[in-house]
């Protein structure tokens, strides 16, 4: 894939990434139980494959506290204390994680992602970053909790008020007043990049250690070599069935991650080619033992915060991350926690902005879908909360498709056009005609209660002779419809009244040809047409 030109924001931004990730794969490593290469192999397989393969300019691929949690649980359950058939275990999961990714990018199911709303997707960035910050409190406030989700962290931040550590405390506030002060309008500065440099230069000279402000600590990696893991058919089995959790966890955050960040930048998402990178990027993980990846919420909008313009930015953290690994490691044991809090909650709170939901309340559309879609997430977590907020979103549209009004129409100042009789006052009905229209297209939950409204119309009109149903709403017609079509047509025969269907769509035109209903006129044509093939006894 071709690459766009890189610029000094891209440079700029890979190296302010770069020493976010770092730390925080090891982070996501130590909540899957697995150990520190494991999370920091990963990284360097998701970004180089999503930099080569991938399709957004800011996601960051790398392995996700989500996943990690998923990880945790399923290797746990199947490998019952063994550490190496654990970790046998977890290559497994990755790759049929990858597998799947590759299988869906095959079959084009990208297309899915069609599913989710803007309302939602908004809402779901919204409920995200609350998560992501309320999971950074403990690092922020120096003190350890229980628990993964953000329900059981923000409790145990709660319940432990008294062991807040106020010299990580006071770090963090700083920290954040730092990047705010880098942040502002007409300033470009690597805030990330300066914020990091400081904390492990206070780490080392201040000793900041004396005072209980917790460290990244030592980070120790050893390659695999690259192999297959050795598990049994029974193993394998169930890996699959786990993968599909872990792809469809995956899948949320990464999507949700892109999505937003192009809906920001007015961008083109190609989901089927970021189901491609994934693939790769999460086969290329188990080669070398690592966790799964997906494009990270917080790791992307960092990317973005900090001035990406393209995918060189990735490229650039490798490349940096490659040269951490082989001589400065030392040096990132010193970034002290709460500066890595302070960064990852500053690169997410700019997605803490209300004003998104504004235009839906201006509108009075989606507010309910938004608003539900951010409390879903916040109270069922990513993977649950994305898909109740995509079952909601869904339940709403067939609702409105369902309760579909029908439309009267008349001719407009005697011409050829047709429209509804309560938009303008100058619309004409024809005489002897009934012309009315659905507003939303037919089928198989809505055509009984839109065809009930087209018999009340015509009890409303004895004087027509024939009914011109126009179509042109409904691009196919299920089974259902044509039966319901059938029931009215003899209906209408049976009063002595004509039905002509008209702007059929080829499809629908097709499947009415097939069912030839009896002294049924159906047509293509214009509306005007129809009225003159009524008139002049030719649309039998």
């Amino acid at each position: 894939m071709a690459f766009d030109r890189p610029s000094w924001r891209d440079v700029l931004a890979g190296l302010s990434v770069a020493g976010l990730l770092l730390p925080e794969a090891v982070a996501y490593a130590g909540i899957g139980n697995m150990p520190p290469q494991a999370g920091v192999l990963a990284l360097f397989a998701g970004l180089l494959s999503y930099a080569l393969l991938g399709t957004s300019r800011f996601a960051i691929v790398s392995a996700t506290s989500s996943s990690a949690a998923v990880l945790l649980a399923a290797t746990g359950s199947l490998a019952d204390g063994n550490m190496v058939l654990r970790m046998e275990l977890a290559a497994g999961l990755v790759l049929m994680t990858g597998l799947l990714f590759l299988l869906g990018a095959s079959a084009k199911l990208g297309a899915v992602s069609a599913f989710i709303s803007k309302p939602v997707l908004r809402g779901f960035a919204f409920g995200l970053a609350v998560i992501i910050i309320v999971k950074q409190l403990p690092r922020f406030l120096g003190i350890s909790v229980a628990g993964h989700d953000a329900q059981s962290v923000l409790q145990g931040v709660v319940a432990h008020t008294a062991q807040w550590h106020l010299p990580s405390l006071t770090l963090g506030v700083l920290t954040l007043l730092a990047l705010w002060v880098f942040a502002r309008p007409g300033r470009r500065w690597p805030g990330a990049l300066l914020v990091m440099a400081a904390g492990m230069a206070a780490q080392h000279h201040l000793r900041l250690g004396e005072m209980g402000i917790a460290r990244v600590g030592v980070i120790e990696l050893h390659l695999n070599q690259p192999a297959l893991p050795a598990l049994a058919r029974e193993q394998w089995l169930r890996l699959g069935e786990l993968a599909v959790a872990m792809v469809l966890i995956l899948y949320a955050e990464s999507y949700g991650a892109i999505r937003a960040l192009a809906l920001k930048h007015g961008d083109e998402v190609k989901p089927n080619r970021d189901l491609l990178a994934l693939g790769v990027a999460n086969v290329l993980s188990s080669m070398v033992h690592g966790m799964p990846v997906g494009a990270g919420y917080s790791a992307s909008v960092a990317n973005e915060s900090a001035g990406a313009r393209t995918r060189w930015a990735g490229l650039v953290a490798l490349a940096v991350l490659l040269v951490v690994a082989a001589s400065l490691l030392p040096l990132v044991a010193y970034i002290p926690e709460p500066v890595l809090g302070a960064i990852v909650i500053h690169a997410v709170s700019h997605m803490l902005n209300p004003q998104v939901f504004k235009p839906y309340f201006v509108w009075q559309r989606d507010r309910l879908v938004s608003l539900l879609a951010v409390a879903a997430v916040l109270w069922l977590g990513v993977l649950d909360g994305l898909l109740v907020s995509i079952g909601i979103s869904l339940f709403m549209t067939l609702r409105g498709l369902a309760q579909a009004r029908l439309a009267v129409l008349g001719r407009l100042d005697e011409g050829h056009d047709f429209i509804d009789l309560k938009l303008s006052p100058m619309a004409v009905p024809e005489e002897g005609m009934l012309i009315v229209r659905p507003e939303a297209p037919l089928f198989f939950a809505n055509v009984e209660s839109l065809l009930a409204q087209v018999r009340d119309e015509m009890a409303h009109h004895p004087s027509a002779h024939s009914l011109i149903l126009s179509l042109e709403e409904s691009p196919d017609l299920d089974g259902s419809c044509v039966e319901a079509l059938r029931d009215l047509n003899a209906s209408l025969q049976q009063s002595g009244r004509g039905l002509m269907l008209a702007r059929l769509k080829n499809p629908a035109y097709i499947v009415l040809q097939r069912a030839a209903l009896p002294k049924v006129a159906l047509t293509v044509l214009s509306i005007d047409d129809a009225v003159k093939l009524v008139r002049g006894g030719r649309g039998k």
